[in-house]
């Protein structure tokens, strides 16, 4: 069972920053690729960012220029979300995807249980 554990999230005021952490662990065989989404209360989850196994990125306009998504060079399976000039906007709890293959398994999304990230204004 493929799992990801998330860290980093809490209370910030807004201009501050934060940097959320995940880390995959389990039978993985091909990381894809890892990225964050987010979901406000009431709204859909929407994309943040992803980071692909050959290091292409993709953001969310909302946070170009803000947030960089980045993966640990020793340990693979880890990535991080550095958010700076945080906004009461980007409230919402954070989810960590990997999409990756399991041995024997086409590749899937799998999902970690979230960590809140709450920006005050």
């Amino acid at each position: 069972q493929v799992q990801l554990v998330e860290s980093g999230g809490g209370l910030v005021q807004a201009g501050g920053s934060l940097r959320l952490s995940c880390a995959a662990s389990g039978p993985i065989g091909t990381i894809v690729h890892m990225g964050w989404y987010r979901q406000a209360p009431g709204k859909q989850r929407d994309l943040v960012a992803t980071i692909a196994t050959g290091g292409l990125t993709n953001y969310a306009d909302s946070v170009k220029g803000r947030f960089t998504i980045s993966r640990d060079n020793a340990a693979k399976n880890t990535v991080y979300l550095q958010m700076n000039t945080l906004k009461p906007e980007d409230t919402a709890v954070y989810y960590c995807l990997a999409f990756v293959t399991v041995y024997g398994v086409p590749a899937q999304d799998y999902w970690g249980q979230g960590t809140l990230v709450t920006v005050s204004s």
